[in-house]
This record gives structure tokens, sequence and C-alpha cells, in this order.
């Protein structure tokens, strides 16, 4: 039985993975910044019947001696081989630029980027020792093009698939993949626990209210069962040869089609047009 490491598994993408992996006969280690947490994990896992081969552990990606003692303590378990990691765990925030405090950007990047990093950096070792392993990143279609009022969570989204594509030419050498998930929208708890900024007279108020109406109203109302994004998740650490990028979702699909073949000032016209952005005057 193969082991994984999955972090950020209280909710969401990471529940789901956890326990879809799990299904399918991976040995899962599931890890969360806090297990005070662990309630809707442990009850997916008993619905699902997996409960024996889920063993979770507390892990905080942005804190070096949490990841260090994580990943030694899954390492132990596994008796020092891991057949993959799943890097799920991710923060945003939600706010025009300016307005957006440097902590609130540093805490983005902090998990969404370095904490990728600093795990990667630790299980490495082990993975280049045993000439195989699958470092799976759950990135975003937000890495396709910019996004009004999102700059740090597409900017985190961004750097990630760069650090993933020169990795893969270092890595490759030792058996080990690299794979990039790309969801589009899914209903996740990231929509609700993501802080929206909007200070007391901000210049970018009335486009922050327009935006905000037109994700409550369209963007979640369109969003997708996240028990799709896990099955192919749990698809691509199965597959003989995975695939660099997996889009997930329709707008996904359809990012990942026309990425890189539209110049800029064209994508932002579009945008500008989908959100009703064009209509909105500061």
């Amino acid at each position: 039985m193969q082991s994984v490491l999955v972090t950020g598994t209280s909710s969401g993408f990471g529940l789901h993975a956890a326990t879809e992996l799990g299904r399918r006969g991976w040995r899962v280690f599931a890890t969360m910044r806090n297990l005070g947490r662990r309630g809707a994990l442990d009850e997916a896992a008993a619905a699902a019947g997996v409960t024996e081969r889920l063993e979770v552990t507390q892990l905080d990606v942005t804190d070096p001696a949490s990841v260090e003692a994580g990943a030694r303590d899954v390492l132990a378990r596994a008796g020092g081989r891991l057949g993959a990691v799943v890097h799920n765990a991710g923060v945003a925030v939600g706010g025009a630029f300016e307005d957006v405090a440097d902590a609130e950007q540093r805490r983005v990047m902090e998990t969404n980027f370095w904490g990728v990093l600093a795990l990667t950096r630790t299980l490495l070792p082990t993975f280049r020792a045993q000439r195989s392993g699958r470092i799976l990143v759950v990135s975003s279609n937000s890495a396709y093009a910019g996004e009004p009022a999102n700059s740090v969570y597409v900017a985190s989204k961004w750097a990630i698939e760069g650090w993933a594509e020169s990795l893969a030419f270092e890595v490759g050498p030792f058996g080990i993949d690299v794979v990039l998930v790309e969801p589009g929208s899914y209903k996740t708890e990231i929509w609700g626990a993501s802080p929206r900024i909007l200070p007391d007279g901000s210049p970018y108020a009335t486009m922050m209210r327009h935006l905000e109406k037109v994700i409550d109203e369209k963007v979640l109302a369109s969003a997708r069962d996240p028990r799709e994004v896990a099955a192919v998740i749990a698809d691509a650490l199965s597959a003989r040869r995975p695939r660099f990028r997996y889009p997930v979702g329709p707008d996904a699909w359809v990012g990942h089609v026309v990425r890189g073949k539209l110049p800029t000032r064209v994508q932002r016209f579009l945008v500008s047009r989908l959100l009703g952005l064009h209509r909105v005057k500061p």
C-alpha cells in the first residue's frame, strides 16, 4: 500500500482528496494546521469506510518547525517511504491591492507559495533516495490570467506554477513527477473563509461592491462539486505517466485552451465584459 501526505485536509479539496485516495487503496496521512478542525474529515472518512487507511497529523505549512516535525512523523509512520505529496493547503483574500495590508498579502504567499516549497524541500531527500515519488500541487485557473480584487492570490498561483515547471527539470532524472491540478470554480470553504477587504472611503468601493455581487450571484451559484477535483487528484497520482497539467471544470478548460494565445489587452477586455466592470465607474 502506497502512502501519500495531503495538506489542508480539514475541508474542501483536501478533505475530499484524502477520502477519495483512501477509497482507492492509499494509506493517507491527512495533515492540517489545527487538529481541532478534524471533525468533518473524521466524519467523511467514516462515511467512506476508510478510517483505517487515514491518519491525521498536525502540520502548518507556514511554520518551519511544524513542517519538519510533521514530515518526520509521517515518514516514521510510513516506514521511511512515501509515494506522493498533495500540496492543497491554501488561503485567499479579496480586495483591491492598495486596500489589502501587507500582513494579509504575506499570509497568502506564505501558505500558497513558500509553504509548498518548504514541505517539498523536506521531502525531496526521501523521494530522491527511493528514485520515485509524485509532487502534486493544487493550483488554480487563477494562474491563467489576471483577476480584479484577487491580485495576491493570482500572484501566488502564477509563482507556484513557474516554480513547478522549473522543478520538474531538476527532479525528473530521479524518477520524481511534478503535477499541477488547476480547478476552476468549486464550492469550497475558501470562498466564505477568505476576508473581503473594503475600508471606509476606499477609492475602489464601487468596483468592489459590484464584484461582490457578481461573485455571490453568478460565480458561486455555478460553482461545482469539489469531489470532481478530488477524483482528478487521485487519477493523477495513479496514472502510469501523469500529465503535467490537469485543468478541472469547464471554466478551467476554457482558460487552459486560450492560455497564452490572447494578448493581455484582449484578456482584460473579455474579463471586464464578463464581470460587467466596463459599466462601473469609480
